[in-house]
Formats: C-alpha cells, sequence, structure tokens
C-alpha cells in the first residue's frame, strides 16, 4: 500500500501509527550506553514514565514550539492540520509538520545526551504517580544541547542551501506554503541522508 494511492484518513493515521510503531521498536537499540537507567520499551507520555520517554516528550516540546512559530511566520494557522485532527488548542498542523523532522533534529540529539553521557539517571524523578521528569540542572543540559544543535548547519536536501539546522523548520514550513499556493507542484519532506 502506497501513500500516494487515495486513501481515507482513517487508513492513513493507521499507516502512520504501524510506522511510528515499528520506529519505535528498534529506538532501544540505538542507546549503547547507561542501558540500566536508559532504556525504551514503548512509547508514552502524558505522563513519561521513563527517563527516555522525558527526554523524548521535553524535547518534542522545544521541536513543536519551533515548528509553530515557523508555520505562523509563513502565514500558516498551525491549528489547521492535515493528518493530525483538530482539536481546540492542538497545533494540529504543527504536530504534522513535526513528524518528518523528529529523528533527525530531535531523536538524534537525545540519543546523542545519552550515549555521550552528557545527562544521566541522577537527573530524573520518578513521582507517586509513576511519571518521570528531569530536575532543573538536566533540562538546562537539554536546553543548552537544543540550542547548540540548531546552530550546527547543513545543506539543506531540496533548496541545496547552507543553513543552520534551527532553520529547517522554517524552511520546511516555507516549502508546505509554497505548496499550499501553487508554487511548486509537491511539497518535498525533509529527507536527509
Amino acid at each position: 500500500m502506497r501513500l500516494d494511492d487515495p486513501l481515507d484518513m482513517d487508513t492513513i493515521r493507521g499507516i502512520e501509527g504501524e510506522s511510528a510503531r515499528m520506529y519505535f521498536s528498534c529506538f532501544d537499540h540505538l542507546i549503547v550506553s547507561q542501558k540500566d537507567s536508559f532504556y525504551f520499551n514503548e512509547r508514552n507520555r502524558r505522563p513519561p514514565l521513563d527517563n527516555v520517554n522525558a527526554l523524548l516528550s521535553f524535547v518534542y516540546t522545544l521541536l513543536m514550539h519551533d515548528v509553530q512559530a515557523a508555520l505562523e511566520t509563513v502565514g500558516l494557522d498551525p491549528y489547521v492540520g492535515f493528518l493530525h485532527r483538530d482539536r481546540p488548542g492542538r497545533a494540529s498542523l504543527a504536530l504534522d509538520l513535526m513528524e518528518e523532522l523528529r529523528p533527525y533534529l530531535a531523536d538524534r540529539m537525545i540519543l546523542t545526551l545519552i550515549n555521550r553521557h552528557q545527562v544521566d539517571a541522577k537527573g530524573f524523578v520518578k513521582k507517586e504517580s509513576g511519571a518521570v521528569i528531569m530536575d532543573d540542572e538536566t533540562r538546562k543540559i537539554v536546553i543548552t544541547a537544543w540550542q547548540k544543535r540548531k546552530q550546527e548547519e547543513i545543506t539543506h536536501p531540496y533548496i541545496d542551501e547552507k543553513i543552520p539546522v534551527g532553520l529547517i523548520p522554517y524552511v520546511q514550513a516555507m516549502l508546505l506554503a509554497r505548496t499550499l499556493r501553487g508554487d511548486i507542484d509537491a511539497y518535498p519532506p525533509f529527507l536527509i541522508k
């Protein structure tokens, strides 16, 4: 089955859900150090129930805010999405756009923080409810790493220009806006080797 075939939204959401399950089934294999404290069985949130999910939830929130700001900058409403259902107060389009950016911008950084021992188990607190949260010092480490990551430069695979990583959400939002306005034929997703 291909996504460029005409499919109803429930089928597309099912494919997306299965793809996410397959993606995250490999995530634990990418954690090569601190395995006693940083392991990944499944994606959970609201609340995150382990250290890795606490990191994922926090960094995904940072990314979502960057994507939302990028969409607003190019004149798109971040609350009107395609794949994510519209709900009051939910930035559905930002959630849609960030799907393609999470592995490169967020997941890669989280794995680096763990595998290079830049974060450790002492920075996470398990609450009575089972929720795991980061302490203030660990949040600072993560935010600092996030800001440094955004300053790194890459050559964007579609526009073929060198840009800071932090501009990827803006470039993708701009490309989406140009697609919706008919300036380009098809939206070029962010794919990097």
